[in-house]
Formats: C-alpha cells, structure tokens, sequence
C-alpha cells in the first residue's frame, strides 16, 4: 500500500479491539509499539464516539511496555511519583515542554553516539577509540594544568624575575604510564584480530 502524507487512522472499538484503516487490518499494542518504532504516525479515535484516544492509547503501550518481565523499565518509581505531583499544580503548564526537550535532547545525544560506535569499530585497529582516548587525556592533562597551576613549581607560584615556560607542561607519571598500557593494550588488540 502507498505511504499516506497524513497520519495513519486507527479506530478503537468497544469491544477494545483497533483497527488499522490504512491496511484494512485489526492491529494489536505490540503492533502500534512496532509502528511508533518505525517513525509511522497514526491518530486513534473511538469508532463509536469519534473521540481522538490517542494520548491514551500510546499511555496504555508504555504501560505494557513497563509491566513485561524480563525487559528493563524506562521510567523510575520516582519520576512517576514527581510526575502525579504536577498533576494540579500550577507547574503542571510547563511539564510537557520540558519533557519533550529533554527527551528530544536524549534522542539527539543517542544518534551522536550510535554515530560514534559505528564509526568507532568500523575503522581497523580501533583508531577511532584511540584517538577518542588521546583526545580525553590531551583534555585531562589541560584541566589538570588549569587547576594546579603551581603543583609542578613545589606549590609556590613562579617569581617575577623567572621567565614563564612556554613549552607544554610534562604529564605526570601516571599518565605516562596509563599511555603506555593503552599502547600495549592496543598493540594485544591488533595482534589478536590479526590471528582471526
């Protein structure tokens, strides 16, 4: 069937079971879970009454989705606890808005880190998390210099009459060494996906 530029219409009917109109067929939660997955959109409304249900609808799929065994729950006790206490308050306004950034900002951050990974182990000899690693500590060692100025001078800051350094300062030891265990880590690395 052709892809529609509307949403998809759902009806719901008393006896509780959903009909898909853009395929003629009756749809389960699981199905419409599926569908919300894909990226489709669908409205759901109640044959009898014509009453758009689809807030309701899409609250009862992550009910169901919360209660399966085995699977790991999206939503803490607390935050559905916070979450009745809005309800009648006047932040409750807000509440939407904020939700939706935050778990638009969560969706943004998720696909720069599948980016990542992907890039991250599509590369031979995992350059990628090596440079990732190098970049981390070039980072450290700069905020560790930001916030201990004076811990390579003995803990007094330089006289007057001293001349600046103007090369970089030295890592301390221990990231000399944390370098030298990610070389030999790597260089196990390549041996072993080099015997495969």
């Amino acid at each position: 069937m052709a892809k529609t530029d509307g949403p998809i219409t759902i009806k719901k009917y008393a006896n509780r079971r959903l009909y898909n109109t853009g395929t003629s067929t009756y749809v389960t939660l699981e199905d419409l879970a599926t569908m919300v997955k894909a990226g489709e959109d669908f409205v759901v409304f109640d044959a009898k009454t014509g009453e758009e249900i689809t807030r309701s609808v899409l609250a009862q799929i992550i009910f169901e989705q919360e209660a399966k065994e085995g699977q790991q729950q999206l939503l803490p006790i607390n935050f559905l606890r916070q979450l009745i206490r809005f309800y009648g308050d006047n932040m409750q306004m807000l509440v939407p808005r904020y939700l939706e950034v935050s778990i638009d900002s969560l969706t943004r951050e998720q696909e720069k880190l599948r980016g990542q990974v992907a890039q991250a182990f599509g590369m031979s000899g995992f350059g990628a998390i090596e440079e990732q690693v190098r970049r981390n500590m070039e980072m450290f060692e700069r905020t560790f210099a930001m916030f201990a100025p004076f811990a390579r001078s003995g803990g007094q800051p330089p006289s007057p009459d001293q001349q600046p350094d103007t090369a970089a300062p030295k890592p301390p030891a221990e990231i000399d060494d944390l370098k030298r265990q990610m070389e030999e880590m790597a260089k196990r690395l390549d041996r072993l996906t080099n015997k495969d």
